[in-house]
């Protein structure tokens, strides 16, 4: 058997489901925003992003946050390819994260040796990952497939899995999300909206990740 691939310097970390109750789901178009984003992140509360790849400069803002706020941990999502999560753990990333998942992509995402949540909407899904011996997912997109019904019911055959549920959660109902057992985070696109960053306003950047750090409570 092959030794996993490491192809970044960035340190290891564990689960990307304990590290808080909300991880940015965050789209950069403007890479000039990448760092004071982060900054603000982490001055919240909220130590983790996840960067998507769905614009051309996400690697380029991805290697600049890796560079100049270490102490921020950097996920990349939106993987769906093997050459995709190369160029993401290369850029810097500690954790991936894939909308859904082929033979082909887990393949790929366990030889790079770092932690990835891998996409989920069916018990089909899930059964890929276990014959894996993978016990953490991303629901997604979390409320079409049935959001917290769906978490109830799939915590019957599956009480071993814990899940990031994504896709249509909101400050509203993200409390209700948390409190589900199978539940270790969720992910949050509120917390660094486009308009927001467009118009530079970090300290309301700031102030949402803040806000988003009682949710668990």
């Amino acid at each position: 058997m092959t030794s996993p691939t490491r192809l970044s310097t960035r340190p290891l970390i564990g689960s990307p489901l304990d590290i808080a109750p909300v991880i940015p789901v965050v789209v950069i178009e403007d890479v000039d925003c990448a760092v004071p984003l982060a900054r603000a992140l982490v001055a919240g509360g909220v130590a983790v992003i996840e960067l998507t790849m769905r614009t051309p400069v996400a690697l380029d803002a991805a290697r600049t946050i890796a560079a100049e706020v270490p102490e921020l941990v950097l996920g990349i999502g939106t993987v769906v390819t093997v050459a995709q999560a190369e160029q993401a753990v290369e850029a810097g990333a500690q954790f991936l994260v894939s909308p859904g998942a082929s033979d082909r992509l887990l393949d790929g995402l366990t030889s790079l040796a770092v932690p990835f949540l891998a996409g989920t909407a069916t018990p089909s899904d899930i059964v890929r990952l276990l014959e894996r011996g993978i016990t953490e997912a991303k629901l997604f997109p979390a409320e079409v497939v049935g959001g917290k019904a769906m978490l109830k019911a799939l915590s019957g055959p599956f009480p071993q899995v814990r899940f990031c549920p994504t896709g249509g959660i909101t400050p509203a109902t993200a409390g209700d999300y948390l409190a589900l057992p199978n539940v270790g985070c969720v992910g949050g696109t509120w917390l660094a909206p486009a308009n927001l960053q467009a118009a530079g306003d970090f300290a309301a950047i700031e102030a949402l990740a803040r806000e988003s750090t009682a949710l668990a409570g």
